[in-house]
């Protein structure tokens, strides 16, 4: 009978941690990657004396070191599986030394199922987790002495140790006492997590599901932009605000809206917001820190010529685990022909003359950028559909080059100009390369409108 509990609580636990790694892996997998993000681990010796001192070092040492891992999707349910498997079976272990094995199971049930769920809030933070199995092993090991005496000393000694180390067991930073995962909010960070990644092909299929959301709309059209997409399939869903098109960074803003904002203004090639928003998002995270945010900061530099910040940034990241291997690549002096091709490509489509502006005025910015690099073709379509989104089609008419941008987006938006000044013939439309065939779908368009909700005249007309 004893050998046959022995079994099951092996069973139980090793249950409870295949459906957390599971869960973490397959059903929520950026929700840690996200945490890692906001993090920075650093390997130098100077870096951790400064960082972790002072109450709740050794908590926050812990925790820094274990999110590192987050940012591999395998290694990160593993860490997360591992830590609230341990919070069963301590719980477990200590509930057995009052109770019989069943009520023992279910306590210990309990609080692993209390523990995962605190785990998938969206500003969650690992360190409460580290914390709560902390505390847990202090009472077990108290608990192991004999006498009542070395119990209460033993008990008074660690937990003395664990209020410097660990922190109070109860903060108010720790957050709710109970939380529920939020898949909408999952989806919305793997879609800025694979826009990072420039995985343009993951980024539009997380985003169909959820294309009414404004972030999820920023997503797939850049995702089309990236794709050389926009002129033909820009309006296949629909459209907002320029919003959906560019957002604005600020220090009002969450850091997942800054981060997120910086994305598109960084593929159009304006370092100088690519940077503001890593700036922003750095001073407004957590810790004031984050991998991301630095290395968007070495890329930046690097590509803006400033070798000396580029060299800052890298050297920190080459005290890394995960970033070391990238970071020595990309040193100024050791990049390889790889490297210096991909800084060049990204510093092509860079405006000539840098200039500080606030992204909340897209238009003249990118009139900017197109006025000392014409060649920008993509800048130059984010212009154009920020017109078009504006139903500014005079000031689309003067920004639109035929021989450089074509698409059939832009092909019906010269329609509606043509059509309004009277001109709709097909010698008109064949100027700018128009053909009578769309013509006649204009036609039928005044007709059956609902036939072409992906074209410009819908949303022209309609929205």
């Amino acid at each position: 009978m004893k050998k046959r509990f022995f079994y099951n609580g092996y069973c139980i636990a090793a249950i409870a941690f295949v459906a957390a790694f599971a869960f973490f892996l397959f059903a929520y997998p950026y929700h840690l990657m996200h945490r890692e993000q906001l993090d920075l681990f650093l390997y130098d010796w100077d870096y951790i004396r400064q960082t972790y001192t002072g109450n709740a070092w050794l908590a926050r040492f812990v925790t820094d070191f274990l999110e590192q891992f987050f940012c591999l999707k395998v290694a990160g349910a593993l860490v997360i599986a591992l830590i609230l498997t341990a919070i069963g079976t301590v719980s477990y272990r200590i509930c057995r030394k009052f109770l019989k094995k069943l009520p023992s199971y279910i306590i210990a049930a309990l609080v692993f199922g209390w523990a995962f769920m605190r785990e998938t809030g969206n500003l969650y933070s690992t360190r409460y987790t580290v914390v709560v199995l902390g505390y847990l092993s202090v009472i077990l090991t108290a608990m192991q002495f004999d006498k009542i005496w070395s119990k209460a000393a033993s008990f008074v000694i660690l937990t003395c140790f664990s209020i410097w180390a660990l922190g109070s067991p109860v903060h108010k930073n720790y957050g709710q006492l109970w939380n529920t995962p939020l898949f909408d909010y999952e989806r919305l960070i793997g879609l800025d997590a694979e826009v990072a990644n420039e995985n343009w092909d993951k980024v539009m299929k997380l985003s169909k599901k959820d294309l009414y959301m404004r972030e999820a709309s920023y997503c797939y059209n850049l995702a089309l932009g990236m794709k050389g997409e926009l002129g033909n399939r820009f309006f296949e869903h629909s459209q907002g605000t320029a919003y959906d098109l560019l957002m604005f960074v600020s220090s009002e803003n969450a850091v997942f809206v800054n981060t997120m904002a910086g994305e598109a203004w960084y593929q159009l090639g304006n370092m100088t917001i690519a940077e503001q928003s890593a700036i922003t998002s750095l001073q407004a995270s957590p810790n004031h820190t984050g991998a991301r945010f630095i290395k968007r900061l070495a890329i930046v530099s690097l590509v803006k010529g400033d070798e000396a910040a580029a060299q800052k940034y890298l050297k920190m990241l080459g005290k890394t685990l995960f970033y070391r291997r990238w970071a020595l690549k990309m040193m100024p002096g050791r990049q390889d022909e790889a490297a210096k091709a991909w800084i060049q490509e990204k510093r092509s489509l860079m405006a000539d003359t840098d200039f500080v502006h606030l992204s909340n005025v897209p238009r003249a910015i990118l009139q900017g950028m197109l006025k000392t690099n014409p060649d920008n073709t993509m800048a130059r379509e984010y212009l154009l559909l920020y017109d078009l989104l504006r139903y500014d089609i005079d000031q689309f008419m003067e920004d639109y080059l035929p021989d450089m941008i074509d698409g059939q987006i832009y092909h019906e938006a010269v329609l509606i100009n043509l059509a309004q000044q009277g001109r709709l013939r097909d010698e008109d439309a064949a100027e700018y390369g128009i053909s009578p065939s769309l013509l006649n779908k204009m036609d039928s368009f005044a007709r059956f409108p609902d036939r072409y909700k992906s074209s410009y005249w819908y949303y022209f007309l309609t929205d």
